[in-house]
């Protein structure tokens, strides 16, 4: 009879279970929460932004669109700071997706809250003649043939609107200010071209809009390319790419600043490596919309030597010469057409007309404002010339653009999409404030929205964040602290996956 022991039945080995990972679920879950929550803040600014854009208040319920934009402007705010607890490697798909999203709602309606497209759309029609856009408004009676019913609606039910400008008996127009020449600079003129050219018959401000949209997202494109090749947090790209600014004005309205904020950002990227290559994009962007000529001290940051300064300004000034010379070569008119009654129109000879320098009216007499900006820019721009850092060009360029901004108070919200993509270069989100300032200013100054205080009261309150947030950084060591192996910008876990791919 067996023994017990010799009837045991011996199973077969099996290999060891390993003990499940107690924090495979959680980390998991944190992971989906880290991406799921920008994601559906994203999708509700984007639904916000579609709302913003579609009402049609600008001139009849400004107070319900001030909402509109404050609450679009808040999701950004919300969904840029949820962006940061997301993983790395999630982040470049996040902003390039919300950047096509967010552009793609400027094209929901037609431009909203600003005309100037519509210029732009003349100007390239009467370029496609062989005409030189600078030698006649478009209320000259030689260009009659070029007008159309889009353009020049006629009968008085078409000129009812609060966007026409009378034109004849009858007949009105929705280009602003039709009884003066263009003031938009060459390569801005050639870019109206290319879109008139490219354009199939009927598209009317689809295709301009359309243009925005793909140099907006462009924009996204070569800041995710900056600041990868810079080793930067690629999550800086969103203070441009979800801003709602970049719908609104660069897309919606088809403001050519975003093409000269593009130029700006190729030649900021390059004039590091290749100065001469940077100082050309330089003179393209200010042959663009000027502005960009204020990111020149920034660009020369560090240079003391004067052939250096040379290889970047000698480019840039042949490139805006070169752009001009078929123009004057074939107009009869001065090709800076409008520019100075322009600036005239908006004040900037006058301290005391249309809110241009209101915070320095605060403490200054009016007289002094001019001669104090002058000043004060001059200062800053000595500043970031022997201060700045020659590796980030875009640091000055950012200080003395805002503060630029902060002293001539402009009242037009398109002009600080250059301002924004600085931002977002250089990561500096205490500067927004004064983007939303021009906003602000813009929308909701009327009796019905905010008041006519909203100027100085918006603009003041952008001064102070701006101000305080930098003396807390300069207390903290800000960014000039050395570089450590792991960047502040990653999060435990993107370390942690670090870890793992390197092992």
């Amino acid at each position: 009879m067996l023994s017990p022991r010799a009837s045991t039945v011996r199973e077969p080995l099996r290999p060891a279970r390993r003990p499940a990972r107690p924090h495979a679920v959680p980390t998991a879950f944190r992971t989906a929460l880290r991406i799921g929550l920008p994601a559906a803040l994203l999708v509700a600014l984007v639904a916000t932004l579609v709302g913003a854009v579609r009402k049609d208040g600008f001139f009849t319920d400004q107070a319900a669109l001030t909402w509109w934009y404050a609450a679009a402007w808040a999701l950004f705010a919300v969904a840029v700071a949820a962006l940061r607890a997301a993983p790395v490697r999630y982040v470049v798909p996040l902003v390039l997706a919300g950047a096509v999203a967010v552009a793609a709602t400027g094209l929901v309606a037609p431009p909203r809250t600003s005309t100037d497209s519509f210029r732009y759309a003349w100007d390239g029609r009467v370029q496609a003649t062989g005409t030189s856009p600078y030698d006649h408004a478009p209320a000259d009676p030689a260009l009659l043939r070029l007008r159309d019913d889009w353009l020049f609606p006629q009968g008085a039910a078409a000129c009812a609107g609060p966007d026409r400008a009378a034109v004849s008996d009858g007949v009105c127009t929705r280009i602003n200010r039709p009884r003066v020449h263009t003031i938009y600079p060459p390569v801005a003129e050639g870019y109206f071209l290319l879109v008139h050219a490219l354009s199939p018959s009927g598209v009317h401000h689809k295709a301009l809009q359309v243009g925005g949209a793909l140099l907006s997202v462009a924009v996204t494109a070569f800041l995710l390319l900056i600041l990868r090749r810079r080793g930067a947090d690629p999550r800086r790209a969103a203070y441009w790419a979800w801003c709602p600014a970049v719908p609104v004005e660069a897309v919606n309205n088809a403001h050519v600043d975003v093409l000269a904020v593009l130029l700006s950002v190729a030649a900021l990227g390059l004039v590091t490596r290749r100065r001469a290559l940077g100082g050309a994009l330089f003179g393209l962007a200010v042959a663009a919309k000027m502005l960009p000529a204020v990111l020149l001290p920034g660009a020369l940051a560090g240079v003391r030597r004067p052939r250096d300064a040379a290889a970047l300004l000698l480019p840039a000034a042949a490139v805006v010469a070169l752009t001009y010379l078929p123009y004057v070569l074939t107009s009869s008119s001065s090709v800076f057409g409008y520019l100075g009654g322009y600036a005239r129109e908006e004040g900037y000879d006058d301290p005391a007309a249309k809110g241009r320098y209101a915070l320095l009216r605060l403490v200054l007499p009016d007289s002094w404002s001019l001669p104090a900006v002058a000043v004060v820019l001059l200062a800053v721009a000595v500043h970031v010339w022997r201060r700045g850092d020659p590796a980030r060009p875009w640091h000055g360029s950012l200080l003395l653009t805002g503060t630029a901004f902060l002293l001539l108070t402009p009242g037009y919200s398109w002009y600080a999409l250059l301002l924004i993509a600085l931002v977002a270069l250089d990561g500096r989100w205490e500067w927004l404030p004064t983007a939303l300032a021009g906003a602000a200013s813009y929308v909701a100054s009327s009796p019905a929205a905010l008041g006519p205080d909203t100027p100085t009261v918006s603009y003041a309150l952008a001064a102070a964040t701006a101000l305080v947030v930098t003396a807390v950084r300069w207390r903290a060591g800000g960014q000039s602290q050395p570089l450590r192996r792991k960047p502040r910008w990653m999060t435990k876990q993107d370390t942690a996956m670090s870890s793992r791919t390197a092992g």
